[in-house]
């Protein structure tokens, strides 16, 4: 059976969909030995030989192959990537005993916090995209943003990038006297969005950490360590249940 090719190398273990595209993009797959480069194309692994970065993905399609579901509590410090061409470290040394791991969406470098991890490629897709799975994060900004800041947060605000967020959920924690400490709900992951949203109300981001994502957290899971997610948790991400915290 004919299948789109990004989807396909998802399948295989290889990448996320948003990377697989990327792959064809770059010309780095092959179909019957000819280079694809149109994201529409499709391929049937029973028929067609796939080569990915010159390495043929067929029996990682044809065969059975164990998913897993990692979650991960990222240190500062480590990139949410597979590899990095710059050599700096990624979560992905940090998980052992699982094969090749993909990370689920991004956390920025500097950023702590919740991350999943996963070889099975709809999945990541599916949780990186769905609006229905609010991501979590305690914010420790510079200073005390006054009320009417907060609240243009809360209902949405332009960034310098042109980008228009959506209205977030934001709690107030307990603050010190020089910093504001506050929960926020995104039910979007745009590029360094929380940081760049407080940066608009003159009030840089201290510290950042992810604490859930929909359904899933962990208070318990020190940073750096690791564990697989249940049952329960994957099925309730691929039904995109709203977080219950």
């Amino acid at each position: 059976m004919q299948e789109r090719l990004q989807k396909l190398i998802a399948q295989a273990g290889l990448a996320s969909r948003r990377a697989a595209e990327e792959m064809i993009l770059n010309g780095e797959v092959t179909v019957n030995g000819q280079v694809i480069t149109e994201l529409g194309t499709k391929a049937d692994p029973e028929k067609d030989h796939i080569k990915v970065r010159g390495k043929l993905i067929n029996t990682k399609l044809t065969g059975e192959r164990e998913l897993s579901y990692i979650l991960l509590n990222k240190p500062k410090g480590y990139l949410s990537s597979a590899a990095d061409p710059q050599g700096r470290p990624t979560v992905t040394q940090l998980v052992k005993g699982f094969g090749r791991l993909f990370p689920v969406g991004r956390l920025d470098f500097n950023t702590e916090g919740l991350i999943i991890l996963t070889n099975d490629g709809d999945f990541s897709n599916h949780v990186a995209s769905s609006r229905k799975i609010p991501k979590v994060y305690e914010v420790k900004v510079k200073g005390l943003p006054n009320e009417n800041a907060i609240n243009k947060l809360r209902r949405g605000i332009r960034l310098e990038d042109g980008f228009k967020t959506a209205p977030a959920n934001i709690k107030e924690l307990k603050s010190t006297d020089r910093n504001g400490w506050y929960e926020v709900t995104l039910h979007e992951g745009h590029n360094q969005q929380l940081r760049k949203m407080f940066d608009a109300i003159g009030n840089s981001v201290v510290k950042l950490r992810r604490v859930a994502i929909g359904p899933v957290s962990d208070m318990n899971l020190k940073v750096g360590a690791y564990r697989k997610l249940s049952a329960k948790e994957i099925e309730q991400l691929r039904k995109a249940t709203p977080s219950q915290r």
